[in-house]
């Protein structure tokens, strides 16, 4: 193993904790964890993700702990988000149908694509989605995101997201087959009960578009069909579910849980986790 993780972040906001607390558990098991972007801009973490007084509308109590904040503010002041990867330079795009000759360039895109998902499997032991609101911009329907995560599933490497970063999972289809990579998986993602009524919110643009514009959990709960199952959790403070080669964290509150559950699955061959 080459002890190197991939984390996938958003440009429009990440939530601190949940690329902190895991990042702190894979670099303490020894791992190197480097970042990429959509398109190489620097991700920054939420505003309420280390604000102390900032309360969690649908839980009612501020979510941010004091611990999480010092450990959000004193990442953000390292600056090693400064030069993150640019994705769009790593995983070619996949041409319109109506691009001309679009079958030498379908067959082109392929053959770049090749190279590119041999080329992250062969130097990264696993991917990581990290979430916050940011990802349902650029993330969840993101198609070179979608050929990163086929990258890891189809060598049955691990594949973690938490938060909004377990979207990415219902989308992530090969393109001929088109059929959910977690059919018949057992995972977790913010629940409905958790959901805001309003006030979705991304840095770097004053979109406020109310509620999440899909129900996680809905979409989470018909990916895995009925040979699968969804697992929400309501009322427990945590999570977390494994289900080999994915490893999904429900919210914020998981951060540290997943961190060492990912850590688990690397070092010790953890399957199976949460349920």
């Amino acid at each position: 193993m080459s002890k190197k993780v991939l984390a996938i972040l958003s440009e429009y906001g990440y939530w601190g904790i949940e690329l902190v607390g895991p990042l702190e558990k894979l670099e303490a098991a020894g791992y190197t964890v480097d970042f990429i972007t959509p398109n190489g801009k620097k991700a920054e973490a939420l505003p309420p993700s280390y604000d102390t007084t900032y309360v969690d509308p649908p839980l009612g109590v501020c979510v941010t702990t004091q611990l999480a904040a010092d450990k959000v503010n004193a990442f953000e002041a390292t600056n090693r988000l400064e030069n993150t990867m640019n994705l769009s330079e790593v995983i070619p795009q996949r041409p319109y149908f109506s691009t001309p000759d679009f079958l030498r360039a379908f067959e082109k895109y392929y053959s770049d694509l090749k190279i590119a998902q041999d080329k992250l499997t062969e130097e990264y032991d696993a991917v990581f989605l990290v979430g916050g609101s940011g990802p349902i911009i650029d993330m969840v329907n993101n198609q070179r995101v979608h050929d990163v995560i086929l990258a890891f599933y189809k060598k049955q490497m691990p594949v973690a997201g938490i938060c909004y970063g377990v979207a990415p999972l219902v989308f992530a289809r090969d393109f001929n087959e088109r059929n959910s990579i977690i059919k018949g998986k057992h995972v977790t993602g913010h629940c409905i009960e958790y959901d805001y009524h309003d006030g979705t919110g991304f840095l770097h643009t004053d979109l406020n578009m109310g509620p999440p514009p899909y129900v996680l959990e809905y979409i989470l709960s018909d990916a895995v069909g009925p040979e699968g199952q969804y697992h929400g959790n309501f009322g427990k403070e945590t999570s977390v579910i494994v289900d080999y080669p994915f490893i999904t964290g429900r919210s914020l509150q998981c951060s540290f849980e997943f961190g060492e559950q990912f850590v688990n699955v690397l070092d010790k061959g953890l399957t199976r986790y949460g349920w």
